[in-house]
C-alpha cells in the first residue's frame, strides 16, 4: 500500500521469530460478520482529545477533511492524516516484523537501537498470538484487554488471524524473482552466506509448478537465472545460488530495475508475483533516492500487480529504505540474522507468503464516549488511515496472507465509574479472487477490563504488552504502567517457562541486554528518565 513517507513519519522484526513462536496463547472476544457488495518519534502520539463528532465514518464517496490523508505527494504518497477529533482510530493492517529483528541484533552487538528503527507494532506482530481462526478466507476478530495499574488505564488488544495454508491443498502457483545484493558489504559473515543459504532452501520448498528468477546486483545488475519452472530444474536453481558471489559497490537501482524486468517478463496470470529483495539495502551507487527507487516499484505494482517482499541482513542495515521500498511495493519486511530464522522464514512459513488472504485490509476502532476518556493507538503512526478513508477501497490497506496475525494494542483511560461498552474493532478487506469487500467486527466492554495484566492467566495478553512497553522504552517514550526493563525481562521469563517458547526467551534476554545498556538520560524538565504524558 502506499503509506505515508517514513523519512517524515518514524514511529518507533524477525517474522522468523514471530512465526515460529508455537506458543499457544489464546485471546477472547466477541466475532461478528458482515459481507457487503459494494525525525524521530520519541514521544508517543497524542491521545484523542474528549470532544468531537460520535458519527461513523462517512461513506467512500465523501470527500477527505481538511488534514486527512490525499494522495498528493510524490507518486502518489500519502500525506500523514492528522488526527481526527473523534473516537474513532483508523490504520492500515501490515504484518512487518524487521524492527524486532534488527533491534534484537543491535542489542546482541552491545548497541541500543536507533529509536527511529523501533515501530512497536513490529514488536507486537513479532509473536503469534493463538486467536481463533476463521473457517473462510477473511479474519477472525478478538478483542480483549487488562488494567495496567496506572489510574484508569487499561491495555486494550485488537487481534486479527486469517486462516492457515493447508499444504495439500492446491493455491496459485508463485512466480518469485530473488533480488540479491552481491556488493562488498555482504561479504561479512551472516550477509551473502545466509542469503544463499535461505535461497537453497526456498528452492527445496516451492512446488514444481512454482517459477523462481535470480537477479545479482552490485555496480551493476544481471540475469543469474530468467524465470524458471522449478519442475526438473532445481539443480539449476542451485548452481546459480552457488554461483553468487561478493562483488563491489551496492547500485541497489539497479538491482531493482533488473530485478523488476524479469518479473515483468516472467509474468504469470493469476499467480502470485513477487519479487524478493535480499539486501543490507545500503545503497551507495546509482539512483539512491528512495523517491525515485519507489516510483519504479509503483508503477510496477500498478501495471503488473508485482509485490515486493524485503529481506534484511547484516550487522548495519538500511532499515529505513528497506521498509519504504516494501511499504511501496504492497510488501512487507523481515530480518534474518542466523540459519535458525531463515528456516522460519524460508521454510516453515513460505505458503504465507505467497498465498494471499486478504487484499487493501483495514482496521477501525470506534471507542465508546460515555465510557473512554483517552485513547491511543501503540505504533503504527506511518500506517494511518484518514477515518472517512475506511470504506473508500481506492485508498490502499495492506495485503495479507495465510495464517498471519495482526496485534494492535490501545492505551485506554476509561471514565471514572462508567460501565458498558468501550470499543468495537472493525476489519475492511478485499476478496483477493473478486475484489469484492467485506467486513468482521468483535466488541469489548468495561466487564473484560476487570482484571490486571500482569495477574496470572493472562500469558498471551501479556506477551504483547510486554512487546510494546519494550518498544516504548527503546524508543524514549512511555505507556501508562510500564513497569519497566527489569521488570519485563521477569515477566517474559515467567511466560517462557510456562510455554516452553524459546522466541520468548529471546525476548527475555533482548529486554536484559536493553536494561543493561540504558544510560537515564536528564529530560528537558531536568528530571531523570521520560516524562509521562499520561500522569
Amino acid at each position: 500500500m502506499n503509506r505515508p513517507d517514513r523519512s517524515t513519519v518514524r514511529p518507533a522484526a524477525v517474522l522468523a521469530a514471530a512465526l515460529a513462536a508455537g506458543l499457544a496463547l489464546a485471546g477472547c472476544g466477541a466475532n461478528g460478520d458482515r459481507s457487503t457488495s459494494s525525525s524521530d518519534h520519541r514521544r508517543p502520539a497524542p491521545y484523542a482529545p474528549d470532544q468531537g463528532r460520535t458519527a461513523a465514518p462517512a461513506p467512500s464517496a465523501a470527500p477527505a477533511p481538511s488534514g486527512a490523508a490525499t494522495p498528493d505527494g510524490p507518486e502518489g504518497e500519502r500525506r500523514t492524516p492528522s488526527r481526527a477529533p473523534d473516537h474513532l482510530s483508523t490504520f492500515a493492517l501490515d504484518v512487518d516484523t524487521a524492527s524486532y529483528g534488527y533491534a534484537r541484533r543491535s542489542l546482541a552487538d552491545g548497541r541500543l537501537p536507533d529509536p527511529a528503527t523501533v515501530r512497536p507494532e513490529e514488536f507486537v506482530n513479532s509473536f503469534r498470538p493463538d486467536y481463533p481462526r476463521p473457517a473462510d478466507d477473511g479474519f477472525s476478530v478478538t478483542v480483549d484487554g487488562a488494567r495496567t495499574g496506572a489510574d484508569g488505564w487499561s491495555l486494550v488488544r485488537v487481534g486479527l488471524a486469517t486462516r492457515g495454508a493447508d499444504r495439500t491443498s492446491e493455491r496459485p502457483p508463485a512466480a518469485l524473482t530473488f533480488v540479491v545484493d552481491v556488493s562488498g558489504s555482504m561479504g561479512e559473515p551472516g550477509r551473502l552466506d545466509l542469503v544463499r543459504h535461505s535461497l537453497r532452501l526456498a528452492a527445496d520448498q516451492l512446488r514444481d509448478d512454482d517459477s523462481v528468477g535470480i537477479v545479482a546486483f552490485s555496480d551493476g545488475a544481471e540475469t543469474v537465472l530468467p524465470m524458471t519452472r522449478l519442475g526438473g530444474a532445481r539443480d539449476r536453481v542451485r548452481e546459480a545460488v552457488d554461483s553468487l558471489e561478493v562483488r563491489a559497490s551496492t547500485n541497489l537501482e539497479a538491482g531493482l530495475t533488473t530485478g523488476y524486468d524479469v518479473a515483468a517478463e516472467g509474468h504469470r496470470k493469476g499467480a502470485t508475483n513477487r519479487v524478493v529483495l535480499l539486501s543490507d539495502a545500503l545503497a551507495n551507487t546509482g539512483e539512491t533516492a528512495a523517491d525515485a527507487l519507489l516510483g519504479r516499484i509503483d508503477a510496477q505494482r500498478r501495471e503488473h500487480g508485482i509485490t515486493l517482499f524485503g529481506v534484511g541482513v547484516g550487522s548495519e542495515y538500511g532499515d529505513e529504505l528497506m521498509e519504504r521500498l516494501a511499504d511501496r511495493g504492497d510488501g512487507q519486511t523481515v530480518y534474518v540474522s542466523t540459519r535458525d530464522q531463515a528456516r522460519r522464514v524460508f521454510v516453515d512459513q513460505l505458503p504465507a507468503h505467497v498465498q494471499l488472504r486478504a487484499r487493501d485490509a483495514k482496521a477501525q476502532v470506534a471507542f465508546d464516549r460515555k465510557t473512554v476518556e483517552r485513547f491511543r493507538l501503540v505504533g503504527y503512526e506511518n500506517r494511518a488511515v484518514a477515518d472517512e478513508d475506511f470504506r473508500d477501497d481506492r485508498v490502499d490497506g495492506g495485503e495479507i496472507g495465510a495464517g498471519h496475525t495482526v496485534t494492535a494494542l490501545y492505551a485506554v483511560k476509561t471514565r471514572p465509574g462508567a460501565a458498558g461498552p468501550v470499543a468495537t474493532a472493525t476489519v475492511r478487506w478485499l476478496d483477493p479472487a473478486t475484489r469484492a469487500p467485506r467486513e468482521r467486527s468483535g466488541a469489548i466492554g468495561s466487564g473484560a477490563l476487570g482484571a490486571r495484566l500482569w495477574e496470572g492467566g493472562h500469558d498471551s495478553l501479556q506477551l504483547s504488552a510486554i512487546s510494546a512497553y519494550f518498544a516504548e522504552e527503546l524508543r524514549g517514550g512511555a505507556l501508562p504502567g510500564s513497569p519497566g526493563l527489569a521488570a519485563l525481562a521477569g515477566y517474559a521469563d515467567g511466560i517462557r517457562a510456562r510455554s516452553g517458547s524459546p522466541v520468548v526467551g529471546e525476548l527475555a534476554e533482548a529486554v536484559r541486554q536493553a536494561d543493561r545498556l540504558t544510560v537515564r538520560r536528564p529530560s528537558p524538565e531536568g528530571e531523570f528518565g521520560p516524562a509521562d504524558p499520561y500522569a
